[in-house]
């Protein structure tokens, strides 16, 4: 076979290794950098040692040991990644200036701008003020995160350093290292298997399990062992004549056997609902072969010495994971009906699953595979930074890390035949978007396997999806209701936002147009030097932000209007204010910034009002409005506002209608509203006394007063029919 890097890798049983004395050349660390990295190099990483070293000194670890013990195991695991000088020097440098008093500046004079630029996207935000500690981790995420899209070491690092302090944990009190698992559990080990780092992703993934669940995993582990010795002939027996089936089909290969982590079987327990004893699959082999076309002899020859068990076999090389994991699984038949997995890969193969995209600087030449994996890992690090983009604060940004991160895939193929992979559960707007962003804004509805079907249609693996897109659609607020990509919700959401803010600066200009009218000044009058004077008067680089504000009752229109009038006219006084007279037109179709309020259902021919609410904008109320006198109070926040004549739409009232409970009533009823044009939205009923009498609510759809007035004369001549009224309640939206 030809010759491979294979990854060492410090298991979590073994001892917190000793310190790196320069003093000593046999030190594991100096062994692991001396085998791959250059005399110069490795002298960098002496120099890097001390300067940790000398700044831990008088700090100690919670289990006693000196401090500096963690920075050379996170250097020791890093250098089993063959991961370059620069992050070794990282990894040992990556607490110094968040907890000792060294600066980046004094990193950067004695290690230059690289190694300083990754030591600061490892260090917190702890000097700044965060409103909870919630906040803190998520803007401390947002930061590294950032950091690693720049640079993917600053992520591997981070990983290694994570690993170590999971080693370690049983040294924090309980509470501290649940809350610690857990976030481990939720965003370093998903990253991890994202960025294809198996080996680390698996026992992070175990560690998590063990402070998280410690019963669980002490009781799984010892019904492993005791199960250990059961198996051990069954499984020599099978390892021999998968050996001998390969020796005699002329395949060079070396058989491993791996046995299943306590968090592996757990999460088998609990999603297929079995008990211990159910699980049969606890052991597995892998073989690992020269080349892909030994991969699908080694395949053909275990399937003719033991039988597979029908849809239970998957070519992940033809189709790699979303994280370039390559690998052929199998499950076959054993000996006494045992199930035994089989992953079938080559040496390349199997190291890029241990090491993911670290494996770049393991292998020195341009392999394809790595360029492919690194392809993929980029892309992924685009879409986070788009993300970021769009996030409004870090929280939403965690959000959508964490759903960008869900670890089952589902594989569909584009009109051209294009791989995408996408979260399992995703819709054909997630898919829509990971095709173009767009795309996704622009969609109408979608094809799947030729044939039409809703938007929100779950997607499966292998289906063939096509997108109908139109200039004039976009997003839809309910498409939030099943969208589960990162990158889907956030790009709704930040449609959404620039929809409201346009929407908001349509509606300041229609309030302070009225306001200036009332000093006899028109808008048209109003120059580009005239808001540059105002924004400069109120510090802002923007007259929509003025705008919107207006729009949301955070500035008085006539306030601002008084302003403009006196930088028109050159006057510098307040001088006399007028009373804003005039009023606003509102067309009857709700938008981002004008919401008709679902307490009382105002229609056209109702008398209205209308109330700036800071967060949604102008709100429009019935005179009669129960809800109104709640808000009364604050009468700078209300405007005049008229219906605009003949509207071109329907508009949602609530009916309240009170019938004798006899067969038949109620298709009477909507048969009769179904005549009269008007739609149904919802209905509920509710039996009266001793159930001679049903209330009916309704929530229909009405062009206006002189339209409900027609369908309820209409509904009164019904027999059953013993009273209508108009519904209103409720609270302010």
């Amino acid at each position: 076979m030809a010759k491979s890097h294979s990854i060492e890798y410090r298991s979590n049983n073994e001892e917190t290794p000793s310190l790196f004395p320069v003093d000593h050349q046999d030190s594991k660390l100096s062994k692991l950098t001396s085998s791959y990295l250059k005399p110069d190099e490795v002298q960098d990483i002496y120099k890097a040692y001390h300067f940790a070293k000398k700044y831990h000194e008088p700090q100690i670890r919670k289990s006693g040991e000196p401090y500096i013990t963690h920075p050379v195991a996170v250097a020791e695991i890093a250098a089993n990644l063959h991961l370059d000088a620069p992050s070794i020097m990282a990894a040992l440098l990556h607490d110094v200036v968040e907890d000792t008093e060294a600066s980046l500046k004094d990193v950067e004079a004695l290690f230059g701008k690289q190694v300083t630029k990754l030591v600061d996207g490892l260090s917190k935000l702890d000097k700044l003020n965060f409103s909870d500690v919630i906040e803190a981790q998520a803007e401390n995420f947002r930061k590294m995160l950032l950091a690693m899209s720049s640079d993917i070491r600053v992520m591997l690092i981070k990983l290694c350093d994570r690993l170590h302090n999971m080693q370690t944990l049983n040294f924090l009190h309980e509470a501290k290292r649940k809350r610690i698992a857990q976030e481990t559990m939720e965003i370093y080990a998903p990253i991890a298997n994202r960025l294809g780092m198996n080996r680390i992703y698996q026992e992070l993934e175990n560690l998590c399990f063990k402070y998280i669940h410690p019963l669980r995993h002490q009781t799984i582990t010892k019904a492993i062992e005791a199960t250990r010795g059961n198996r051990r002939e069954v499984v020599g027996k099978i390892l021999v004549e998968i050996e001998a089936k390969l020796k005699k089909e002329k395949i060079k290969a070396e058989i491993l056997g791996r046995e299943k982590q306590p968090a592996s079987i757990h999460k088998k327990m609990a999603e297929k609902n079995l008990s211990f004893s159910e699980i049969t699959d606890i052991f597995a082999f892998r073989i690992i072969v020269e080349d892909v076309n030994n991969c699908y002899l080694a395949l053909g020859a275990l399937h003719s010495l033991f039988k597979p068990i029908p849809g239970r076999f998957k070519d992940y090389i033809a189709i790699p994971k979303a994280n370039g994991y390559q690998s052929l699984h199998t499950t076959l038949f054993g000996p006494f009906g045992m199930p035994l997995e089989i992953q079938i890969r080559t040496m390349m193969m199997n190291n890029l699953a241990e090491a993911g995209v670290a494996a770049h600087w393991m292998y020195k030449t341009k392999e394809s595979q790595i360029s492919r994996l690194q392809q993929d890992t980029n892309q992924w690090l685009k879409r986070l930074l788009e993300i970021q983009s769009e996030s409004a604060d870090s929280l939403e940004f965690l959000e959508h890390l964490k759903v960008d991160l869900f670890p089952d895939e589902v594989y569909v193929f584009s009109p051209g035949g294009k791989i995408f992979v996408l979260p399992k559960g995703s819709s054909a707007v997630d898919y829509a978007y990971a095709v173009h962003s767009d795309v996704g804004n622009s969609c109408l509805s979608c094809k799947i396997n030729n044939e039409l079907v809703p938007l929100r249609t779950e997607l499966k693996t292998g289906d063939h999806i096509e997108i109908i897109t139109g200039p004039l659609a976009k997003p839809n607020p309910s498409w939030l209701n099943f969208v589960i990509t990162g990158k889907a919700r956030s790009q709704i959401r930040a449609f959404m936002k620039t929809a409201e803010s346009s929407d908001l600066v349509i509606l300041g200009y229609s309030i302070l147009n009225k306001a200036l009218k009332a000093f006899h000044i028109e808008p048209d009058s109003i120059k580009k030097k005239h808001w540059d004077k105002l924004l400069h008067d109120y510090h802002l680089k923007n007259k929509d932000d003025i705008l919107i504000d207006i729009a949301l009752g955070r500035r008085v229109n006539i306030m601002v209007a008084h302003q403009l009038s006196s930088i028109v006219s050159g006057q510098t006084s307040l001088g006399r204010q007028e009373k804003f007279l005039d009023v606003i037109s509102i067309k009857g179709s709700e938008s981002m910034a004008i919401h008709l309020a679902d307490c009382c259902h105002p229609i056209p021919g109702d008398p209205i009002l209308g109330y700036i609410d800071k967060d949604k904008g102008l709100i429009i109320h019935t005179h009669d409005c129960h809800e109104i006198k709640k808000i009364k109070v604050d009468p700078e926040k209300w405007v005049d506002v008229e219906w605009e004549p003949n509207p071109d739409r329907l508009f949602k009232i609530k009916l309240e209608i009170l019938v004798k409970n006899e067969r038949g009533v109620l298709a009477k009823i909507t048969s009769v509203i179904a005549e009269m044009e008007s739609n149904i939205d919802n209905l509920t009923t509710t039996e009266v006394d001793d159930g001679t009498f049903t209330t009916i609510n309704f929530l229909i759809e009405v062009r206006n007063r002189l339209h409900l007035a027609d369908i309820i004369r209409q509904l009164r001549r019904i027999e059953q029919v013993s009273r209508i009224n108009r519904f209103k309640m409720g609270s302010i939206k």
